[in-house]
C-alpha cells in the first residue's frame, strides 16, 4: 500500500553542543537532494544546554538558520524556540546533560513519546536525522523511528568533508566567501566555507509499526513498552482461552476482551478446533448459527434480550459484519495489526464475504477451566 499524499514535511533532529547538524542537514537536503526535500517545519531535542546553544547560534536575528534560507532562497519554514524540546528529569526540570541511568531511560522515553506524536497524523512525512547529540540519543532517535515509522519516514546521517566537520565556526557551505579558522598542530588556518561538501547517508531501517497495539500509537508511549510490544509480535502463536476467568491470551498477552467478543472468539475457536467448516453467514438468516452461538452466550452466562432479539431469525451478515469488527479491533488494539492477524476471523469459499471461519491451525488452541 502507498503511503498517503503529504502535506506536512517534519525535520526532527537531536542536538547537544552542535547546533550546526541542523544547518547541515537542512542544506543536504534542501539543496543537495534530487529532488529537493524541504521541511515545512523543523524540530529540536537536546538538553537545556544545547537548547539555548540552538537558540543563540540558529535562531536570532542573522542567526544560521535565517542566513541559510535567505543564502538559497527557501520558503518559510517554521521553527519557532517552541518546537526545541528540552529533555527534562523526574520532577520536570530540564536537564543540563545526561548523566545517570534514570536520565537516560528519561530521554528514551522522552524522545519514543517525541517521534510516536510527530509520526501519528497520517499526512506528515517525517526525515529524522541522527547526527547531532550523545550517541545514547542518537540510538534512541534511530529506534523510536524503526518503532513508529511509516513507509514515507527517512532516517538519515549528515556526512561533512575535512577540515569542516569538528569546526564550530561551520554551519553550511555558503554560496560565497566565508573564512573560517581551523587549527592545524599547533597552527591556525583560514579555510573557505564555500569549499565544503555536505552530503547525507540514508539509513535503512525495519519497520516495526504493524506490530505495535493501538494504545501505544494513540497514546504516550515509553521505549521500555513499545520494546516489549514489537517483541510480541514475534512471538510463538498461541491462542488459550481461561474459561472458568473469562479471559483469553494471545501469544502469550492477555487481551481484553467484551463478553460478546469473548464468546464470539470463542465459538469460532471451538468450531476450528473441532474440524467443523465455515459459518455461512449470508443476507439471509442462518438459523443453526445463531443458535450455536446463542449456545456458547448461555454457557458464559452472558446471553441478553438485545442478541436474542437480534438473533430470533437466524445471524446474517446484519449481525455478524460489525459483531466481527468490534472483535477484530479489540484484538488489533491489544496485539497491534501484524499480532493480531493469525487470530482474526477470515472470509472463506466461492463467494467473499459469505463463509467465515478462524483459519488458525487447531494445535495452536487450548482450553482449560470451565464449570
Amino acid at each position: 500500500m502507498s503511503p498517503p499524499p503529504t502535506t506536512r514535511r517534519i525535520l526532527l533532529a537531536v542536538t547537544g553542543l552542535t547546533p550546526q547538524v541542523v544547518t547541515e542537514t537542512l542544506y543536504a537536503l534542501a539543496c543537495r537532494s534530487s529532488p529537493p526535500w524541504i521541511p515545512d517545519e523543523i524540530h529540536l531535542i537536546t538538553t537545556a544546554t544545547g537548547a539555548e546553544n540552538a537558540r543563540l547560534n540558529l535562531l536570532l536575528p542573522g542567526g544560521w538558520f535565517h542566513r541559510l534560507c535567505a543564502d538559497y532562497g527557501l520558503p518559510a519554514i517554521r521553527f519557532p524556540v517552541s518546537n526545541i524540546h528540552i529533555l527534562c528529569d523526574a520532577d520536570g526540570k530540564a536537564l543540563g546533560d545526561i548523566r545517570t541511568p534514570l536520565h537516560n531511560t528519561l530521554a528514551a522515553d522522552f524522545i519514543t513519546e517525541t517521534v510516536r506524536s510527530l509520526t501519528q497524523p497520517i499526512n506528515s512525512e517525517l526525515h529524522v536525522s541522527i547526527a547531532g547529540g550523545r550517541k545514547t540519543m542518537g540510538y534512541y532517535l534511530g529506534y523510536a523511528l524503526s518503532l513508529y515509522g511509516r513507509p514515507q519516514d527517512r532516517l538519515s546521517h549528515v556526512l561533512v568533508s575535512e577540515p569542516y566537520e569538528t569546526n564550530r565556526e561551520f554551519y553550511y557551505p555558503t554560496p560565497y566567501d566565508h573564512p573560517i579558522h581551523h587549527r592545524r598542530g599547533d597552527k591556525e588556518i583560514t579555510v573557505d566555507a564555500r569549499n565544503a561538501r555536505v552530503e547525507l547517508a540514508d539509513i535503512p531501517f525495519v519497520r516495526l509499526r504493524g506490530g505495535l497495539p493501538l494504545e501505544l500509537l494513540e497514546g504516550a508511549a515509553k521505549f521500555s513498552q513499545a520494546v516489549a510490544a514489537a517483541q510480541n509480535s514475534g512471538r510463538e502463536i498461541g491462542l488459550v482461552f481461561d474459561l472458568a476467568e473469562r479471559r483469553v491470551t494471545a501469544s502469550g498477552e492477555i487481551v481484553s476482551l467484551s463478553t460478546q467478543n469473548f464468546a464470539l472468539l470463542l465459538w469460532m475457536a471451538q468450531r476450528r478446533k473441532a474440524g467443523l467448516g465455515p459459518i455461512q453467514c449470508s443476507k439471509t438468516g442462518n438459523m443453526e448459527a445463531a443458535n450455536e452461538f446463542l449456545t456458547i452466550c448461555r454457557q458464559l452466562d452472558a446471553e441478553d434480550e438485545r442478541t436474542r432479539n437480534s438473533l430470533k431469525s437466524g445471524m446474517d451478515s446484519t449481525w455478524f459484519s460489525p459483531a466481527k469488527t468490534r472483535l477484530h479491533d479489540a484484538l488489533t488494539r491489544a496485539l497491534g495489526k501484524s499480532g493480531a492477524k493469525p487470530y482474526l476471523i477470515q472470509a472463506s469459499g466461492p463467494k467473499k464475504g459469505d463463509r467465515f471461519e478462524l483459519t488458525l491451525a487447531a494445535e495452536h488452541i487450548h482450553f482449560k477451566g470451565g464449570r
